[in-house]
This record gives structure tokens, C-alpha cells and sequence, in this order.
């Protein structure tokens, strides 16, 4: 089984489109994501083959403002909903 590793940094990031533009960087995603939940989700949803074990290591979300964390739940949301989809892309916490 190949390994994908994938390390999200959002550390002191201010603004969604920081955030967003993190995400779109790492995953490697095309040019029309469009920068909101409902895009990451169909971008992340069938991303990787069953054959790749994704392991995905998100960073400095204790750095962020109160807003931003707020923000940043929806899409740990989404990871959750990725991970039941599809049991080999795993999220850690760091």
C-alpha cells in the first residue's frame, strides 16, 4: 500500500482565505476549488485511491483566534464525514 503524508499548517492564520489557500496547496487541488466547505468536501471525497493509506497532520490550530478556530470546525467536520467515506485517509491532530 503506498503512504501519503500531507501536513496542514494553519499556524496564526487570520483569515479563511489563508486557511482555504492551505488546504488547496497541500491536497494539491485544481484551480476551480472553491474556497468553502462544500468544495473541499467534493475535492477530498474519492481524492485518494483505496490502495493509499493518507495520513494527514494538521498543525497550529491552537494558534488561531477564537474566530478562526470556530471557522476551522466545519472543516474537521468534513475531515471526520472524508475519513468515514473512506477509512484509509486519516486525520491527526498535532
Amino acid at each position: 500500500m503506498k503512504r501519503v503524508n500531507v501536513v496542514l499548517d494553519f499556524t496564526n492564520m487570520k483569515y479563511p482565505t489563508q486557511l482555504h489557500g492551505e488546504l488547496k496547496s497541500k491536497f494539491e487541488f485544481p484551480d476551480y476549488y472553491g474556497q468553502n466547505w462544500s468544495a473541499l468536501w467534493d475535492c477530498l471525497d474519492g481524492w485518494y485511491d483505496d490502495d493509499e493509506d493518507v495520513i494527514v497532520e494538521i498543525r497550529g490550530l491552537d494558534t488561531m483566534s477564537d474566530d478562526m478556530r470556530r471557522y476551522a470546525q466545519t472543516m474537521l467536520k468534513v475531515f471526520d464525514d472524508v475519513h468515514s467515506n473512506s477509512p484509509n485517509v486519516k486525520f491527526q491532530i498535532k
